[in-house]
Formats: C-alpha cells, structure tokens, sequence
C-alpha cells in the first residue's frame, strides 16, 4: 500500500492510495457515495494477481482531500489529469461504481488522451434524463434524500450531517439496517460479511473531516454533469444488475442507450453491490486489453 498526497493546479489536495500489483498497469478507480480511497483487501489481492496497479483517491472534500464547493462531475477530470501525472502516468484505464459511475463517465468524455477505456458499474443516470423515470424501483432512502435535497436543500443539508454522525457510529447490524430499503437478497447477501466491514471503515475514512464530500458529490449528481454523453470516443464497459435497488436497473438501461458504441452487460442476477464480487475479474481483463 502506497499513499500520495497530490496538489491539484488550483492548489488543493488530493489523497491518493495505490494497491495491488505496484509495478502493473495502472486503473484509478472512483468509488461510490460517500466517497473513500480505501480499496477492499480482496479487490486488492485480485487486482495484484492480474497485473493491476490499483489507484485510487477522495473526491475533495473527504478523507484527506480538500474540499472543492460548487465542484462538477466534469470537475472530476482535471483532478485525475492531476493525479496521473503526479504519478508520472501516460495512460491509465480508469473503473467507477455507483456515485464513482458518473466520475468514470466523465473521463471517458473529456480524458481520450489520457484514458484509452473506462468501465461503469451500477451508474445513475443524470438528473431528469429524458424518457427515464428516475425513481422508479429505487429504494425509499434514497428517493427521500433526493427529494429532500431537489425540495428543501437547507433541510437536506441538515439531514446530510445528521446521517454523517449516525453512519460514523455504525456496526455491521447497524449499516444493514441503515440500508434495509436499498438492500435486495442479493445485495444483502454480499454485505453481510467482509464488505460490509470494509465499507464501514469506508464510511469513517471519508466522512471523518464532516460531510462537505458527501454533499458536494450530491449536488453535483442533480446539476448539470458538464460533458455531453453522444460526444463520447473512449470505449465503454457498462455493468446494470436488474436487482439494483440504489440505482435502478433503468438508469443503466438509459445509459446504455446514450453511450455510443458501449459494450452493455445487463445483468437478470445481480443487484448493486455483487457488480464488483461477480465481474470484477472480466473487467479488469477488458480494460487491460485496451491498456495495451
């Protein structure tokens, strides 16, 4: 494990993890919302037996990474511009899941030069897309923060804070009750052992310094993501698992009809969080092929 602390050209920080295999092909990651670098042991032990350099890093304002108001999803691509070449990169494959799916997106659009193939896991789809209904089959945690947050963004903004404090306390039981309304038997399945303890740890790591990350990341999901989608090049992986309660299984669908030239794998047997325990192997192999 190697940590970097990398200063963006307007001068903030970014906290920058790598695991894996050190000396192989590099893929940065976007992890989910709330946001962390920390990468999960057995991501990791994977990555390393592929020849992967795993990097990773907190969206500004979490972990160790400054806060960056009024930030975009485009915003996102001159952070990872920042990032490779601190690390001295020339091109790197680039993976985001859920809230990350966006970010991925976007280096995908503006990052052709740096960014030969992106894969999306579990991605929404951008605020009042047209023909998707953005709800439906969400869980009722999360279309009550995104209502609250479209409605009310002051009493959103209290509600983002006051939900920082109840997840830092959080246990294992606590989390799958937390989450009981976005949690499929499929995904509850998955959580109920080493994952969901690394994403408790997650949890502390990023929303330690407070909740800044954590709602920066939602605004930017509900504005405008700054990049068209049909202006799209770089090859795309894109995995939707059909039992997706965080994210809708129509929003991959949408997606996969906007993207051009995707590669869609819509998935009848996965839900949100077996994306990464059923295909993180094929999609590592798929992004290393266009590495090369």
């Amino acid at each position: 494990m190697i940590e970097h602390e990398v200063t963006t050209r307007d001068g903030r920080t970014l906290k920058v993890l790598e695991r894996g295999d050190p000396a192989g092909r590099p893929v940065l990651v976007h992890n989910g919302t709330p946001n962390s670098r920390l990468i999960f042991d057995r991501d990791s032990e994977r990555a390393a037996a592929r020849g992967v350099r795993l990097i990773s890093y907190d969206r500004p304002g979490y972990g160790g990474s400054s806060p960056s108001p009024g930030r975009t999803i485009a915003s996102c691509a001159d952070d990872v511009r920042d990032i490779a070449a601190a690390l001295e990169l020339a091109r790197l494959a680039v993976w985001g899941i859920s809230g990350g799916g966006p970010h991925a997106i976007a280096c995908a659009a503006l990052l052709g030069d740096l960014v030969p193939a992106v894969a999306v896991l579990a991605s929404p789809a951008p605020w009042q897309a047209e023909g998707l209904d953005y709800f439906a089959g969400m869980g009722e945690l999360n279309v009550e923060d995104i209502r609250l947050e479209v409605e009310n963004p002051v009493a959103a903004r209290a509600k983002c804070e006051s939900d920082r404090l109840e997840m830092l306390a959080l246990d294992l039981d606590g989390l799958m009750g937390f989450l009981s309304t976005l949690l499929d038997p499929v995904d509850a399945a998955v959580l109920s052992g080493e994952l969901g303890e690394y994403l408790i740890e997650c949890t502390r790591s990023g929303l330690a310094p407070g909740s800044d990350g954590w709602w920066d990341d939602g605004q930017a999901m509900l504005a405008p993501w700054g990049f068209e989608l049909g202006a799209i090049a770089t090859p795309v992986l894109l995995h939707h698992g059909r039992h997706d309660k965080f994210v809708p299984f129509a929003h991959g669908e949408w997606l996969a009809g906007q993207i051009p030239g995707v590669d869609a794998r819509l998935s009848d047997d996965d839900g949100h969080l077996t994306l990464i325990a059923n295909h993180l192997d094929a999609i590592h192999d798929w992004l290393l092929e266009r590495l090369d």
